[in-house]
């Protein structure tokens, strides 16, 4: 039996224990900040969490167990990349745990356990400024001495982001998911932004754009009739016109593609696609209107496309952009000029012309789908296009972190890195699907911006090899056949 005259598992020894525990973790430990895992969402059958969140930050004294460096195997070469693998051991008072944080927990909405530390939550580290997730948390060590047991042992490893969202309000903490550096990318060029994202190109502020042109006197290409669109074309074919005679100026041409033509078996590849259409960059001059130049399509890809090239007087010149606009969604319209042949005799054709616009809503060139006929000096030396406004709803500038929602689509996410000179928005946290051309509004900047383009492929972190597997595997086998592995 036991000595009778030594008391064990009286209070008042636990209490001086746990005091002394308490004293010596505010002495010789580090203030870490315990976030809590939220389960916002969750699979109903195998109890899988899609959604979690980590929007509270508790501080609390903790013991560096191992304080000659963090556990083994800090650095991982496996077949996914380089992998982190960095532990940490730290010892908290476990009366303070239940007496300062779990109070707190117990009036929070979706926070599976309060009475202890659990795993899956984090713990923010200021030494080396990193996030540990809690891998397993120990209970009874020191084995309940005088009954009872004093303290948490949290096992941790680095912690690997999955789409969480993390806004505690600490910008410590929450600067965690883009690194050090602000713009999103390290010095060598490297994303720092943790977890998958997505890059949407948002409208810039709307402003007209300006071009003029000039009249060819004499022969210029009035307009490309395509009599067969071919397929198999992966990439737009060169379009070629015959050269002018002496004393003129070739023509420039390109094609404009289209999907889903069935053209024999060319285009069972859901890339591979047919001309549409033929638009005249450089109507050149001098070429004989009575007869046709001769125009042909080459490409390493598709086959069959064919065209017949028409010649006129008094066709529109080269278009000159004098001022790219922006805030374009998509091309503006374009607008030229009538001949005035046409209004007093119906003599003549009124050029019309397709804008190009750039990844930024600028637009860049301006193409002929018919440089018109019959234009004469009497028209003017310069005439000039005039393009359909552009959007004017574009404001304000988005924040880190905060949670934009589509207009349209009621898809949200969150802020990652905003770009305003390009107009480019990293996200992440998607939850749905954004629709081009919706507008997006940020919750805490008020921002309102149209989505131009939106990007889902993965950003390169410097160690993926996907895309380029993927390019060698597509010029190794010929997927424009409708069985690439069969006969023939």
């Amino acid at each position: 039996m036991l000595n009778p005259y030594f008391q064990q598992g009286a209070k008042t020894e636990q209490n001086l224990i746990q005091d002394l525990i308490n004293e010596q973790l505010r002495m010789y430990g580090v203030e870490v900040h315990y976030l809590p895992r939220k389960y916002m969402t969750e699979a109903s059958i195998m109890k899988e969490v899609i959604r979690s969140q980590f929007d509270d930050a508790y501080p609390i004294e903790a013991y560096v167990e191992n304080f000659d460096g963090y556990g083994q195997n800090p650095v991982l070469l496996s077949k996914f990349g380089i992998q982190a693998t960095n532990e940490l051991t730290l010892i908290i008072s476990r009366e303070r745990f239940e007496d300062y944080i779990s109070p707190l927990m117990k009036n929070e909405d979706n926070v599976k356990l309060t009475t202890r530390p659990k795993e899956g939550d984090l713990i923010y580290f200021p030494l080396g400024d990193r996030l540990f997730e809690i891998k397993f948390v120990e209970h009874e060590k020191p084995f309940y001495q005088l009954q009872k047991n004093y303290v948490y042992e949290l096992r941790c490893e680095l912690f690997r982001y999955e789409d969480e969202v993390i806004d505690t309000g600490i910008d410590e903490i929450d600067n965690e998911l883009v690194g050090d550096e602000t713009d999103g990318t390290s010095e060598e060029g490297i994303s720092t932004i943790l977890g998958p994202s997505q890059t949407l190109t948002m409208v810039g502020t709307g402003v007209t754009a300006a071009a003029y042109t000039g009249i060819i006197t004499a022969g210029g290409v009035h307009y490309i009739n395509v009599t067969n669109r071919g397929g198999g074309y992966i990439t737009p074919p060169s379009v070629g016109i015959s050269s002018a005679p002496s004393g003129g100026v070739t023509g420039i041409l390109t094609s404009y593609m289209i999907g889903g033509i069935q053209y024999c078996n060319l285009n069972v590849n859901e890339k591979a696609k047919s001309v549409q259409a033929v638009r005249i960059v450089n109507p050149g001059a001098g070429y004989a209107t009575t007869t046709y130049p001769g125009i042909a399509f080459t490409s390493n890809t598709g086959t069959g496309a064919a065209g017949t090239a028409f010649a006129a007087d008094g066709t529109l010149g080269i278009v000159t952009v004098t001022a790219s606009g922006g805030g374009f969604t998509t091309a503006p319209t374009v607008t030229l000029p009538t001949p005035l042949a046409v209004t007093k005799t119906g003599i003549g054709t009124t050029a019309t012309a397709v804008a190009i616009i750039n990844a930024a809503g600028a637009v860049t060139d301006v193409w002929y789908t018919n440089a018109g006929a019959g234009y004469t000096a009497g028209d003017g030396t310069n005439l000039y296009a005039t393009f359909s406004t552009p959007s004017m709803d574009s404001v304000g500038n988005f924040v880190f972190n905060e949670t934009v929602t589509g207009g349209t689509s009621g898809t949200t996410a969150r802020v990652r890195v905003w770009d305003s000179a390009t107009n480019l928005l990293e996200v992440n946290s998607v939850t749905g699907t954004f629709t081009v051309g919706e507008t997006l509004t940020g919750g805490t900047s008020g921002a309102s911006r149209v989505i131009r383009l939106s990007d889902i492929e993965p950003q390169d972190d410097g160690f993926a090899d996907n895309v380029d597997i993927e390019t060698e595997a597509d010029s190794i086998i010929d997927f424009s056949e409708q069985n690439p592995f069969g006969m023939p």
